[in-house]
């Protein structure tokens, strides 16, 4: 099974001048924990509702001035579409992730792998060994 087969393709991503206070709100509104961001139709990193608490306003940071760019998790893993839903999950457990970016093989973003979908439409034994390997502590 490849992961275009099961990924999440309802996909919106931020600029990296968007405030910290927009990208929480629009989360919200979407009832999501993290936004992919991008510039120049690339990805370049990722938000989540975790590093806007703790590298902004845990910090002290104004989340309405601190932008996506200050706080967002750069460096990500991604996977590409036409993978083996066995690969992305590998790639899941060992960096301890609950969510992939998916790209294309022109690396533009087209979903987000995330536990959810493992969970409704992988293997029970696959999604189990990937779910204990990202909730157990960091070494």
């Amino acid at each position: 099974m490849q992961v275009k087969e099961i990924m999440s393709t309802k996909v919106t991503w931020v600029g990296p001048d968007l405030s910290l206070k927009q990208a929480a709100k629009k989360m919200a509104d979407l009832n999501v924990g993290c936004l992919p961001v991008g510039k120049d139709d690339r990805l370049i990193g990722m938000i989540t509702d975790r590093d806007i608490t703790c590298r902004a306003v845990a910090q002290g940071r104004d989340p309405a001035k601190t932008t996506t760019a200050d706080a967002m998790s750069k460096g990500i893993s991604y996977c590409f579409d036409d993978q083996e839903v066995s690969d992305a999950a590998q790639l899941m457990e060992k960096k301890q992730i609950h969510r992939l970016p998916v790209l294309n093989r022109q690396k533009r973003m087209v979903g987000i792998l995330s536990l959810g979908d493992l969970a409704l439409h992988a293997p029970h034994e696959l999604t189990g060994e990937v779910v204990e390997a990202v909730s157990r502590p960091s070494a």
